[in-house]
Formats: structure tokens, C-alpha cells, sequence
């Protein structure tokens, strides 16, 4: 005869049957109605094409996940079956997950590559540029490494003229990515001129911490210029993508930021000759200029244009003596024509002229009323002026005058003889 069985009690012996029985498990499948809980823990569903598991991962398991579950993710998870007796649902417990087919590291950097790179965090119009000769720089690096060997023999190789400073962090290790990270918030709060974080090669787990987010923060917010230096030549980091400049090694991170003091020497010999030359040639070409502006000034200055003025002075001088000589000459024949024809010209000039005074005393005579003495005849004078004697008219009075006498009358009649 069977036992009657409470609920509870039926849950409790299947519970003890199913964990005993599967306390160990291997599961693929996908993953699905993903839920993060505010504890901590992570729900889930995992399913293939014909069945469904509701899932569990509490919060201890899940904080060692090396990537983010996501909708539609095909994982191989190691857990126990477990029964929840309240609901009499069985569920997977998760110790942990692994992507299928893949390692979880490499999804993890995969998921924060891709998101990194949506929130602008590689954009290369935001990447700072370095000096081109830094005064003082700081390495983020742990003392003990090769790595900081390699670079302070190619610093004092290259360029002794520099202050390098050392903040000494864990680069591997749970704790190495709040290390780097605190250690460049500190190291961007001074004034350095560059920072370069970096460390030797090694598997993806060791150099996992700068594939943290928090490391990627620290170098996006950071406002001094940031060199990543991880790992080998064939290594990318997040930290590479992130940083201002990527350097293959922690060596040749070196060799890019800083200037070769011998080839500054080079170049600084090259610049002095080059200088050397543009300066003979400039200096030689203001020469040219200056005796050609020597020349221009002595063919117009002031002493140049009296001189002309003096020439031109002197020649007019001498024209003006041989026009004078020449116009003397040609008077000298004039006046010795002159002299020759002077007398005759004067004699003939007065003659014409005794001529004219002969005939003009004649008219004189013959119109002076003292010599007009012919019996009947005076000169008709009205108003003191000497007037025709047809000009008077009836009742004007004249005078008739004479070389002795003056008559005054009136005109009684006027007649004309025909």
C-alpha cells in the first residue's frame, strides 16, 4: 500500500533524488529572457529548438564572468540541477558559463570592443596630439617588469634632456585594472607632459586588465596625453584603441614619443648650414641690392643733379656767348651798313622833312585868319566855335572875324544862291 505523501514532502525526496543525481552537469544551449537582478544574481532561460531550463547564477558566480550574457548567446554551462520547492520548478544552478565555440574572454572583448566604440570612445578626432619634445613624462608600469627596464634604456639612450617619473601598479590580477585606473586618474591631475601605460607580453589573461572598462574610463577622460604600450607587436588591447597613440611594445612606445638626441644633433647641424647659406645668400643679395641702390642714389642725389645742373649751366653760358659773338658779328656788318648809309639817309630824311615843314607852314599861312586879309572875307564864329556859314539860321547871332576885327550880328534872312 502506497504512503500519502504531502506536497512538500513529495517536493523534498524529488529535490534530494534530482541534486543527487545530477550534482554535476554540462549543458548547451541558448540563452533567453535574460533578467539582472538587483542582488546580484542573473536569471535566464536556456533552450534549443524543442525544450526550455529556467536557470539561475547567483550573485558570487556571476561577478566571475568574464563577458555580459546576452539575448540569443549559445554558452555551455557547468552547473547542478536544483528543485525550488515552493513552485516544485527544478532549475540549472550556474557555477559557470563559457561562450560556445569560443573563449569568454574573448567575447568579453569583443561585447566591450563594440560598445566602447559606440559611445565614440575610438574616434580619432577626439585623440589628443603628443608634444613633439616632452620636458616630463610618467610611466604607469609595475617596477619589477621587464618592461620598465626596456623603457628607461631607451629613454637615456634617446633623450637624456627628460624628467621621468614612475607610479608602480599591478598590471595583472583582479586588482591590476583599479590600479592602472586610479594611477592615471593621479598621474593626469599633474602636469606631465605625456603618460604611457604599459607592461611586457603575456596570455590574454594575464594582460586582461587593460581590456577593463574601468581602465578604458581613466584613459577616455583623462586630459593628458595617453600612450598604450601592452603586450607584443601582434597584442591589441582596449587600451590600444582607446588611447591617443597605440605603441607596439613598452620599447618602441619610447622610440615614438621621444626625439633621438643624436638625430636632433643632425638635424641641428643640417639647420646651422642651412642657415649658414640662406644667410651668406641673403646677406650677399642685400649687398647687390645695396650697391645697386649706392649707384641709384649717386646717379640722383643731390651732388649728381648740380653737377648736371652745372654742366647745363656752363653749356648755356657758352651758347648764349657764341649766339651773342654770332648775333654781334652779323650787327657789326648791320652797323657798318648803317654807318655806310646813315648820311645819305639823313640827308634824304631831311630834305622830306623841310619838304613837309615847307608845306605845312604854306597851310598854316593860308589858313591863319591873320594872313586870310582879302577884301569881303572873315570867319563865321558862333557859340566860340568856327562854323559854316550855311550852319546859321534866321535870329541866330555869330560873329564875323577878321585878323583886326570882330563884327556881331544876327541873321535877319536866310536864302541859298541859285
Amino acid at each position: 500500500m502506497l504512503m500519502t505523501l504531502t506536497v512538500s514532502a513529495l517536493n523534498e525526496q524529488i529535490k534530494s533524488l534530482l541534486e543527487e543525481s545530477f550534482s554535476r552537469v554540462l549543458v548547451e544551449g541558448e540563452l533567453s529572457r535574460i533578467t539582472f537582478h538587483n542582488s546580484g544574481h542573473i536569471y535566464f532561460t536556456l533552450k534549443d529548438s524543442s525544450s526550455s531550463l529556467s536557470a539561475v547564477m547567483f550573485r558570487g558566480n556571476a561577478s566571475k564572468l568574464k563577458f555580459r550574457l546576452e539575448e540569443g548567446m549559445k554558452v555551455v554551462i557547468d552547473g547542478a540541477i536544483t528543485l525550488y520547492k515552493p513552485r516544485g520548478a527544478y532549475q540549472i544552478n550556474c557555477f559557470s558559463i563559457e561562450p560556445s565555440g569560443q573563449g569568454a574572454l574573448a567575447v568579453a572583448y569583443e561585447q566591450l570592443k563594440l560598445k566602447l566604440s559606440n559611445q565614440g570612445y575610438f574616434d580619432t578626432q577626439r585623440k589628443k596630439s603628443l608634444p613633439q619634445f616632452p620636458s616630463k613624462i610618467t610611466l604607469i608600469t609595475s617596477e619589477t617588469g621587464a618592461a620598465l627596464q626596456d623603457m628607461l634604456r631607451v629613454a637615456n639612450r634617446r633623450y637624456r634632456a627628460l624628467e621621468i617619473d614612475i607610479y608602480d601598479v599591478l598590471v595583472q590580477g583582479e586588482s591590476a585594472a583599479s590600479s592602472i585606473a586610479n594611477a592615471i586618474k593621479i598621474a593626469d591631475a599633474k602636469e606631465y607632459d605625456i603618460i604611457v601605460i604599459g607592461r611586457g607580453g603575456g596570455s590574454l589573461e594575464d594582460l586582461w586588465a587593460f581590456n577593463k572598462e574601468i581602465v578604458a574610463d581613466a584613459i577616455f577622460y583623462a586630459k593628458t596625453p595617453i600612450v598604450s604600450a601592452v603586450g607584443h607587436e601582434i597584442d591589441w588591447m582596449i587600451s590600444d584603441f582607446v588611447a591617443d597613440l597605440r605603441a607596439p611594445t613598452p620599447s618602441a612606445a619610447m622610440e615614438m614619443i621621444l626625439p633621438d638626441t643624436n638625430e636632433l644633433y643632425l638635424s641641428l647641424d643640417g639647420l646651422t648650414t642651412q642657415f649658414t647659406e640662406r644667410l651668406s645668400n641673403k646677406i650677399a643679395t642685400r649687398k647687390q641690392a645695396v650697391l645697386y641702390l649706392k649707384n641709384l642714389y649717386a646717379q640722383h642725389s643731390v651732388e649728381k643733379l648740380l653737377e648736371q645742373k652745372k654742366e647745363e649751366i656752363t653749356k648755356l653760358k657758352n651758347d648764349f656767348t657764341h649766339t651773342i659773338a654770332f648775333k654781334l658779328q652779323g650787327y657789326e656788318k648791320d652797323m657798318l651798313s648803317l654807318k655806310q648809309r646813315f648820311p645819305q639817309a639823313i640827308d634824304t630824311t631831311l630834305n622830306i622833312a623841310q619838304h613837309q615843314l615847307l608845306s605845312l607852314k604854306k597851310m598854316l599861312e593860308s589858313n591863319n585868319p591873320k594872313y586870310k586879309n582879302k577884301k569881303g572875307f572873315a570867319q563865321i564864329v558862333k557859340e566860340s566855335k568856327v562854323v559854316a556859314l550855311s550852319s546859321l539860321e534866321v535870329d541866330d547871332i555869330f560873329e564875323a572875324q577878321s585878323d583886326m576885327f570882330v563884327v556881331r550880328a544876327k541873321v535877319l534872312q536866310k536864302e541859298k544862291i541859285k
